[in-house]
């Protein structure tokens, strides 16, 4: 059972800390949408208040009114059950509703469920609110990587934060663990929060393995790239190759060479580039050139997991050689929740860990991330697998 009080103080919390992360923003900056896979701020700030009231409020709040009739067409993302909604390629054409009337809304709802929680001994509203902070805090991840994008990719580069640092260079010295052959059980075990796709528990054999403690750095990377890698067709995919050709990559995302020196754009604004600090917002496909080029290869999911309790991580989220995929006796939640996780497990790569934009305390050994292989705009890093 849920303890309310420590509930409602996590959501009001949670609530507030995606407002602070839009705080730094001007009122322009909430309605842009640069690709289709970058929301605009006051997107995702309509969504997740959305999520509360379309799967709390209106079924469990005796006489709750919706804020207003259309909201759930405007900030519904994905969810077909449960109704039409606008294209995703067009969340950033919307010019209405607008940033104050948005935070009217999450005012609104906000209200209505710290009242329903404040009095409701329900167990099934306490499991939903557990679900929608969660929710939350996966888009307050997307939110502040997708406000990177959006600052980014504009000619001025604007600063986001002076004090937002990502780029910090690692202190543990690199070696290799050694992991030894045997089963291990994956999968969650705790007695708190996880998601469905971290379930059911399972056993896996694993021939003995040597992981890195460390991840790759930028200096690394920074070899790969003079040694021409991005034209040696050898390293990469079919599939990646067409693509880093269709789309001229020649580094990682927000690099920009400059008089033969390397920048990066950070949410502090262009800085040189930290030789030491592990190397972020690269994909799927660079990821495994890289491990190519080095005579490595990335971890599987499972190697990952058994392995992390030796490593430190949490600053990137790193790419895995696993399809994201069900587990054995893998059971999709009933309704419209069971949206979630399950009807994307196809052309996806598992990425574990977490990044610097992640909300504290959010990820678990077992949390499993997922992004088709080209994306690169989170905070994506590699980690090595001796052959």
């Amino acid at each position: 059972m849920i303890i309310t009080d420590t509930l409602l103080v996590s959501f009001l919390e949670t609530r507030a800390h995606t407002e602070q992360l839009c705080a730094p923003l001007q009122t322009e900056d909430y309605v842009v949408q640069p690709i289709v896979d970058v929301s605009p701020p006051k997107w995702h700030l309509g969504h997740t208040t959305w999520f509360f009231e379309e799967f709390i409020l209106d079924v469990y709040k005796k006489g709750y009114k919706r804020f207003h009739p259309e909201y759930a067409f405007v900030f519904n993302s994905y969810y077909e059950s449960v109704g039409k909604r606008v294209v995703r390629t067009n969340r950033g054409n919307l010019s209405r509703p607008t940033v104050d009337q948005i935070y009217a809304y999450r005012n609104y709802v906000t209200a209505a469920l710290k009242e329903l929680l404040a009095a409701t001994t329900n167990e099934t509203v306490m499991k939903l609110t557990e679900i929608g902070i969660h929710h939350e805090q996966q888009h307050q991840e997307l939110l502040l990587t997708d406000i990177k994008y959006i600052l980014g990719t504009n000619p001025l580069l604007p600063v986001y934060a002076d004090d937002f640092i990502a780029f910090a260079p690692q202190k543990t010295p690199s070696a290799y663990i050694d992991i030894p052959e045997g089963m291990y059980e994956i999968g969650y075990q705790g007695e708190g929060f996880c998601y469905d796709n971290e379930l059911g528990v399972h056993k896996v054999f694993l021939n003995a393995f040597k992981i890195a403690n460390t991840l790759v750095t930028n200096e690394e990377y920074v070899a790969f790239i003079n040694d021409k890698a991005y034209a040696n067709s050898l390293l990469w995919h079919a599939e990646a190759w067409d693509w880093i050709q269709q789309q001229g990559i020649k580094a990682p995302l927000y690099w920009h060479l400059i008089d033969g020196v390397y920048h990066q754009y950070t949410l502090q604004g262009l800085k040189p580039l930290e030789m030491k600090a592990p190397v972020a917002h690269v994909s799927y496909y660079e990821a495994f050139a890289f491990a190519e080029w080095k005579g490595e290869r990335l971890p599987t999911e499972f190697e990952w997991e058994v392995a992390q309790a030796q490593f430190e991580w949490g600053t990137r989220w790193e790419w895995t050689e696993s399809a994201y995929l069900p587990y054995p006796n893998y059971q999709k939640a009933a309704g419209a929740l069971g949206e979630y996780n399950g009807k994307f497990m196809v052309n996806q790569k598992v990425l574990r860990g977490g990044s610097v934009a992640t909300p504290k305390n959010h990820t678990r050994p077992t949390y499993r991330n997922f992004f088709h292989p080209q994306l690169r705009w989170q905070f994506n890093g590699i980690r090595l697998v001796k052959k």
